[in-house]
C-alpha cells in the first residue's frame, strides 16, 4: 500500500519551494517539508538529512512514529511558524512535549510545559509525571509533585495511579517520600512561625515594660509622673493594658514573697528578662530590678544563663524584623522616640 500524502498548512508567509523531505508518521502518513527549515531548527533532524542515503535519486525520508499523525503535524507546524494552538495543546501537549524533547527543539519544549502545567488534574497528573521525568522538565515535574501532595486521595483512586503502583515502584516510593518531606516541612514552617509569633510577642511586652516605667500608662506609671485627670485606653501596645494588670496584681500579692503564685512568676521572669534584653549597664534604668539582676549575673553564673541569653537574642531579634516591616517614617520616629526616653528607677500605681 503506497503511503497517503497529506498537505498541511504551513503557517507561514515565506514563499517555499518544492518540498525536498518527506516525513513518514503513522499509519503509513506522509507529510511533505523542507530540509532547510527542518535543520535550521533542530539539529536532531538536520542529522538525519545530512546522513547518507543509498541511491543519490532516492528521496529524503524521516521516520516518525510512535505519536498520531496529526501530533507530527503540528509539530511540523511549529517548526514553520514558531506557534501552538490551544487545540493542539489541548489534544496533543504530551506527545508535541515528548518530540520537542527528542528533537532537541526548545522553544517547544518550554510552550509544552507552560501548557500542560495549565491543564494538570487528578486524571492526567501521574501520566504527565512520568513524562516529565523523561523528558527532563524539572519544572513541571515538581509541579506534578505538589498537586500529587495536595490531592493524593483523590490521585491515589485514579487508573493511573494503580497502574503506576503495579509498574513502577521506584517512582511510587519517590511520590510517597516527597509527600512526607513536604509534611515534615511544613511542621517545621508552622513550628517556626509560633516561635516567632512568641519572640514578637516578647519583645512588645519589653517594650510595653518599658513604657509603664519610663511614661506610665493608664493605671500603672513612675512615681515622677505626673496623674493626667483623663485616662484614655492605651492605644500604643495590645499587650498594655494585660500587662498593667500583672504589675498591679505583683505590687500587691502575699504569696509573691513564697513563690507560689504563678502570675508573680511570670512577672519575675519578664523583669529578668528585660534585664538581659537592657543595654544600660548603669543604675539609669526604668524598669525594676533590672540593675539588680544585671549584678547578680556578673556575680553568679548560673547553668540556665545561656538559656535566657539565647532567648534574649531571639527576643531583640524578633524586634528588629518587626521594625523593618513597618514604614520607614514610623520606623524613625520608633528610633527617636527610644533615645530620647529618660530614665526612671521605679513606678507606681496610679
Amino acid at each position: 500500500m503506497a503511503p497517503k500524502t497529506v498537505s498541511i498548512d504551513y503557517q507561514t508567509t515565506r514563499v517555499l519551494p518544492e518540498p525536498d523531505v518527506f516525513i513518514h508518521c503513522f499509519q503509513g502518513t506522509r507529510i511533505p517539508a523542507h530540509a532547510a527549515v527542518l535543520a535550521s531548527v533542530s539539529p536532531v533532524l538536520e542529522n538525519f538529512i545530512d546522513r547518507p542515503r543509498k541511491h543519490r535519486s532516492s528521496e529524503k525520508i524521516i521516520q516518525i512514529h510512535g505519536v498520531p499523525c496529526d501530533a507530527v503535524i503540528a509539530f511540523v507546524g511549529f517548526l514553520y511558524s514558531s506557534r501552538c494552538t490551544e487545540e493542539a495543546m489541548d489534544k496533543y501537549g504530551m506527545h508535541l512535549l515528548a518530540l520537542s524533547h527528542v528533537y532537541l527543539v526548545p522553544q517547544l519544549k518550554q510552550r509544552c510545559i507552560k501548557g500542560l502545567a495549565q491543564r494538570l488534574t487528578t486524571e492526567n497528573v501521574v501520566d504527565v509525571l512520568q513524562l516529565a521525568r523523561l523528558c527532563d522538565a524539572p519544572d513541571l515535574h515538581l509541579r506534578c509533585m505538589k498537586l500529587l501532595t495536595y490531592n493524593f486521595k483523590a490521585v491515589e483512586a485514579t487508573e493511573g495511579w494503580k497502574f503506576l503502583v503495579k509498574h513502577d515502584p521506584w517512582l511510587e516510593l519517590d511520590i510517597l517520600r516527597f509527600i512526607d518531606e513536604h509534611e515534615t516541612r511544613k511542621k517545621k514552617s508552622r513550628r517556626y512561625r509560633m516561635e516567632q509569633s512568641l519572640y514578637g510577642e516578647l519583645s512588645e511586652a519589653m517594650e510595653c515594660l518599658e513604657h509603664i516605667c519610663s511614661e506610665g500608662c493608664t493605671h500603672v506609671g513612675p512615681y515622677d509622673a505626673e496623674v493626667k485627670k483623663e485616662r484614655r485606653p492605651c492605644g500604643r501596645f495590645s499587650t498594655c493594658e494585660g500587662l498593667q494588670v500583672l504589675i498591679r496584681h505583683f505590687a500587691t500579692c502575699e504569696k509573691r514573697m513564697g513563690g507560689g503564685c504563678v502570675r508573680c512568676k511570670r512577672m519575675w521572669q519578664l523583669f529578668r528578662l528585660h534585664s538581659y534584653v537592657c543595654h544600660q549597664t548603669d543604675s539609669s534604668c526604668k524598669v525594676p530590678f533590672c540593675r539588680q539582676f544585671q549584678l547578680k549575673m556578673q556575680e553568679e553564673k548560673r547553668k540556665d544563663d545561656a538559656k535566657w541569653k539565647l532567648l534574649a537574642r531571639k527576643v531583640a531579634s524578633a524586634k528588629v524584623m518587626s521594625s523593618l516591616s513597618l514604614p520607614k517614617r514610623k520606623r524613625d520616629e520608633e528610633i527617636r522616640g527610644t533615645i530620647n526616653n529618660p530614665g526612671i528607677r521605679s513606678f507606681k500605681l496610679l
